[in-house]
């Protein structure tokens, strides 16, 4: 497939400019086929690379379009192959006729994430830099953004190809130990391999723990918003995202299943979990609701408790022994709705309902949804409870399931490694513990990745990237 000349639309649908991508062994050739330059003297085949030329794309004696086209000779491109990008007018009709025309000469159709899996295999970036290509896409926040920039630029990559050399040299001198066991010598210095298992292991930890932040900033903060029938859910649901995404009605039990969708706030992407109110029903397909609230409590880092403040009292009575208990770790936020139909001296009393929560995790407000009172500063309390830190460029956090799964390993086989140290282990066994560690390391920059693997993370891309 490597050998074929691949081509693709670039740009999105809708824009003035519209861009084509073609490369492979035949990509300047092909082009020049259906692209004449506006200054006759000199064929495309012949400009220099890096250059970019104004001309006419035909069909035929037919002008397609007028284009400026650039070109680039391997192994300086996005693929390391031959490419040329034609720049033509976004009309869906001319991309279409210049797509058709190129695949007439000789091009095939770009499958989705091609290019960079090109870039990947012609050694031009490691596979966790290109995974961060599909991330740097999807970036929706500050955060995200830079976060695949670092990841981009191999930063990510250099600290994990540091501890793999210092690893490899270690186990070499292990099993050069092995060739001299009759003679009992030992190459590789134990208390020096203990200090590296030892920095390795913390640098793997603080990377496997970087997880849970990295998945945040990417996916969104998860956010339950739980409580009983209509105590406001769906109605604060549709005032954080400001469209009307969720039903809502005075009937109770109108919500039956999880509605989930995510937005930015403040640069911090959150996901929103609209649940099924609880309460005892024998409706049958209610109940699965209320059983995936809990499901969804249980995931949640952040919950909004939402309680109509005109029944509070028996709402925190009836439901504070099934929701406490699951809010263990998490940031709870007791949120009053409906405040608008109490007076003020009656907040007080409310606040008092809440002294056997616990203090360090809990905070309270008033709101009305209905009327977006208060609305404002229950975000500003969303965006102090993600605990998120402010990320920048330079900053080496794990995003990716894949990287935190091979570092998990990783991490696992270092500490056989320690134990191992600590119980004088024989080499062989040491050298295989170290040989796993190197292994899962490997992976993530690709060094070992099979092609299943290299299919499953390609085929998320978008065309023409």
């Amino acid at each position: 497939m490597n050998q074929d000349t691949i081509c693709a639309i670039a740009t999105a649908q809708g824009g003035a400019i519209g861009s084509i991508r073609v490369s492979g062994p035949e990509a300047i050739s092909i082009t020049s086929l259906i692209f004449k330059p506006a200054k006759p003297d000199k064929l495309f085949s012949e400009q220099k690379p890096y250059s970019l030329t104004f001309g006419r794309i035909y069909d035929g004696d037919e002008i397609i379009d007028e284009v400026l086209v650039s070109l680039f000779r391997t192994p300086h491109s996005y693929t390391g192959e031959d490419s040329t990008e034609i720049t033509c007018h976004g009309s869906s009709y001319i991309l279409q006729q210049v797509l058709q025309l190129l695949i007439k000469k000789g091009c095939r159709m770009a499958q989705p994430g091609e290019y960079t899996q090109r870039a990947f295999l012609n050694g031009k970036m490691d596979l966790s830099q290109a995974e961060a290509v599909a991330d740097l896409i999807a970036s929706s926040s500050a955060a995200t953004h830079r976060l695949a920039m670092s990841q981009m630029r191999g930063g990510f990559s250099k600290e994990l190809t540091d501890l793999r050399n210092k690893l490899l040299n270690f186990t070499s001198m292990i099993e050069l130990e092995l060739d001299f066991s009759e003679e009992d010598v030992e190459f590789a210095d134990r208390s020096a391999l203990k200090k590296l298992a030892d920095e390795i292991e913390q640098v793997i930890s603080r990377l496997v723990q970087s997880f849970n932040v990295g998945n945040a900033i990417k996916s969104g903060v998860p956010v339950a918003i739980i409580g009983e029938t209509n105590a406001g859910k769906s109605t604060l649901l549709n005032v954080l995202l400001n469209e009307d995404k969720a039903i809502v009605s005075d009937i109770h039990g109108t919500t039956r299943d999880v509605i989930e969708d995510t937005i930015n706030i403040g640069g911090v992407i959150f996901r929103f979990i609209d649940t099924a109110g609880i309460r005892e029903t024998n409706d049958k397909v209610e109940s699965l609701g209320i059983e995936r609230t809990f499901q969804k409590l249980d995931q949640a880092e952040i919950v909004l408790w939402m309680v109509d403040s005109v029944n509070a009292a028996s709402q925190i009575e009836q439901l504070s022994k099934k929701i406490i208990p699951r809010c263990e770790g998490k940031h709870l936020i007791v949120v009053f709705n409906k405040a608008d139909l109490i007076e003020d001296v009656q907040k007080s009393n409310l606040s008092a309902l809440l002294e056997n929560f616990p203090q360090e995790s809990t905070e309270h407000i008033y709101i009305s949804a209905k009327r977006r009172e208060n609305t404002n500063e229950l975000q500003k309390m969303l965006i102090n409870a993600a605990h998120l830190p402010t990320i920048t460029q330079n900053d080496v956090i794990v995003t990716n399931v894949r990287h935190y799964e091979a570092l998990s390993k990783a991490l696992d086989a270092i500490h056989r490694v320690q134990n191992g140290l600590d119980s004088h282990l024989s080499g062989d066994f040491l050298s295989q513990d170290i040989r796993e560690c190197i292994f899962f390391i490997s992976d993530i920059a690709g060094e070992v990745t099979n092609d299943m693997v290299l299919q499953n993370i390609f085929q998320h891309f978008c065309i023409g990237k």
